[in-house]
């Protein structure tokens, strides 16, 4: 037991190492460059243990490896094959063209209007009253949300708040997160057992292999309320930017609290109540100016969307 205590001990060193690195941009893996047999209190680490902690010290590393365009990409069309597992995607041409519009248009005057795979705007068959934002710009709306918009200034309303969390990369900030929770795990069963067993090949590759369970849970608990209010300033600069009604998020809101079942699996169980967003969201309003053009983008909205 002795023995296994100090193997953590070294172990959790090394963490600490590795937090303190990361945040310089250093190669983990040098923490332990040119170290023989280490003693710690009376238990002495052999060469061999060394180098095993240093592996997991170097694969853990990768964790903090920037995610490239191309990987969060990728990491995106994970989350909608989760989606789309889930729910159906309706398929009408001209509503999905004027969704897509829309949403590119906005998407244009964001901080980040291109990722590695473009935006893509998808409408899901689902009453109930939700959109998800996947890493690399790959939007989900269901029709239940739509239902709560009453012209193109509030669908611009919802899609500019998700366009928000891409560019503001939430999904992504989540999934560091939970790589780093399970890799500090492994490496803590790895002290204890000495290194060297079958986990060691597993740790780089639950990297890549969590991903998609990640992502599927991200998209069902939410984001956290600071991630949404960040979201929701966001979407008023792209609103302002595009030339869309700012109060048109405030007035998505309040319909969203009328029609929300507080107890429901949808945007209630994954948001901040609405009433405290729109609170949060007056001070950012208080020069907010009526664009005109309100009624043709109007019209615009009852001939794409009727039939929804």
């Amino acid at each position: 037991m002795a023995n296994k205590r100090a193997l953590l001990v070294v172990v959790f060193s090394v963490c600490c190492a590795l937090l303190v690195s990361g945040c310089e941009t250093t190669n983990v893996g040098n923490v332990m460059d040119g170290l023989g047999a280490i003693q710690v209190g009376n238990f002495r680490l052999s060469e061999s243990q060394v180098g095993a902690i240093k592996k997991t010290a170097q694969a853990m590393d990768k964790a903090f490896t920037d995610i490239t365009p191309e990987q969060e990409y990728y990491v995106g069309r994970a989350v909608g094959a989760t989606l789309l597992g889930k729910y159906r995607p309706r398929t009408e041409a001209k509503a999905v063209q004027y969704l897509n519009l829309v949403g590119q248009s906005l998407a244009r005057v964001s901080d980040m209007p291109e990722t590695y795979g473009g935006y893509h705007f998808v409408l899901l068959e689902d009453d109930a009253i939700n959109a998800f934002a996947a890493p690399g710009g790959l939007i989900f709306v269901s029709r239940g949300m739509l239902r709560c918009c009453q012209d193109e200034d509030t669908l611009a309303a919802v899609l500019a708040h998700e366009i928000a969390h891409v560019q503001l990369k939430h999904g992504l900030q989540a999934i560091k997160t939970s790589r780093l929770t399970n890799a500090f795990s492994i490496m803590a069963t790895e002290g204890a057992k000495q290194a060297g067993g079958p986990q060691l090949a597993q740790l780089t590759g639950i990297f890549e292999d969590s991903i998609h369970d990640v992502t599927a849970t991200l998209v069902n608990s939410g984001y956290s309320r600071a991630s949404e209010r960040e979201a929701d300033a966001a979407a008023l600069v792209i609103l302002g930017r595009a030339g869309y009604d700012q109060r048109a998020l405030v007035g998505m809101l309040a319909e969203m609290k009328k029609r929300l079942n507080p107890q429901g699996l949808d945007f209630a169980k994954t948001h901040p109540d609405p009433a405290d967003r729109i609170a949060e969201l007056e001070p950012l309003l208080a020069e907010a100016k009526t664009p005109a053009g309100k009624t043709q983008r109007q019209q615009r909205f009852k001939s794409a969307m009727g039939s929804i």
